[in-house]
């Protein structure tokens, strides 16, 4: 039980630091959290998104108030090495106007050069593959 607690942290300290940047606004924070590599799959009308993207994404939703509230929930870690975590999670962006978006998130994390864990790559999973991991962990 241990270990796998210790397997964990990266992925569970993660989601808290992104959480807690973008609901405090803090772009320059939030941006360090991830890989200048980053690849985000599955957002609709894109086929990849990338640093640079996310960078004006979040610099936007920042400076314009557009995000009332970012969570996490129901963390599962599919795979651990001694410098990658790939995980699963529920994300909910609640917006300033009213709209909640909650999707699952599969996260790769890596352990860079100057020894931060960053999100290398994100992929937005479909709703039937969410509810399959769901009825997996019950």
């Amino acid at each position: 039980m241990e270990s796998n607690q210790a397997e964990n942290l990266p992925a569970k300290e993660m989601l808290r630091a992104l959480a807690l940047t973008a609901n405090a606004g803090a772009h320059t924070s939030h941006m360090n959290l991830i890989s200048k590599e980053v690849s985000v799959y599955g957002a609709p009308g894109f086929d990849v998104i990338g640093y640079d993207d996310w960078a004006r994404q979040c610099q936007h939703q920042f400076d314009e108030g557009l995000l009332k509230r970012v969570s996490y929930e129901g963390l599962r870690v599919v795979t651990v090495t001694s410098g990658n975590v790939l995980f699963k999670t529920i994300e909910t962006v609640e917006g300033t106007d009213g709209t909640v978006n909650r999707h699952g998130l599969e996260v790769l994390i890596r352990k860079e050069a100057d020894g931060k864990w960053r999100v290398l790559q994100e992929r937005i999973l479909a709703l039937d593959e969410v509810e399959f991991d769901s009825r997996k962990t019950h």
